[in-house]
């Protein structure tokens, strides 16, 4: 089942890739913090969707410690934060297991944020978009670096409904955080 236009409300998957995280020598790869610069960035990330007034409904986010860092701060920038979902099924997931969370979302969902790792985050995107913004879709097929946010858009009666191709890429940028001097 696709969805399409008028065939239920409007709808927006906002994606963002966790902020730039550290290696830290010997820490395992779900406990990496992040890096000074994912901690100048998270807070930019959530300005940005404040700004775009793109903030969330719902938030799922990877149980990952530099996923978790990165909503704490991305959220602290909006005057009351939406519930947030820690899910493990996020963590190093690929298409088909994002898609099977996204389509777990309840119906109410108007805006879902979901926090998680690349390769998955922009293959979910690049398979969800059918159409979008030339600037967007260009963006996009060159990198989806981290702290990137790519919003997508459909009409559906519920999120299970979501399929491969169905959905119009609205926006995508790459927020950044500024560096202290002094």
């Amino acid at each position: 089942m696709t969805a399409r236009a008028g065939a239920g409300p409007l709808r927006r998957l906002v994606v963002l890739r966790h902020a730039k995280s550290a290696w830290p020598v010997g820490v395992p790869d779900h406990e990496r913090p992040l890096a000074p610069r994912g901690r100048r960035d998270a807070p930019a990330a959530g300005r940005a969707l404040a700004e775009a007034d793109c903030l969330p409904d719902l938030a799922l986010c990877s149980t990952a410690v530099r996923a978790r860092e990165t909503w704490q701060l991305a959220s602290a920038q909006w005057g009351t934060p939406p519930p947030v979902r820690f899910d493990p099924r996020l963590y190093a997931a690929g298409v088909p297991d994002l898609l099977e969370v996204v389509r777990d979302t309840p119906p109410e969902v108007e805006t879902l944020l979901i926090v998680g790792h690349n390769p998955g985050m922009e293959e979910l995107v690049l398979e969800l978009a059918g159409d979008g913004l030339d600037d967007a879709l260009d963006q996009l097929h060159t990198k989806f670096p981290t702290s990137a946010i790519a919003v997508l858009a459909w009409h559906g009666p519920g999120w299970e409904a979501l399929a491969p191709g169905t959905a119009l890429l609205t926006g995508m940028t790459v927020p950044r955080g500024r560096k202290k001097h002094g």
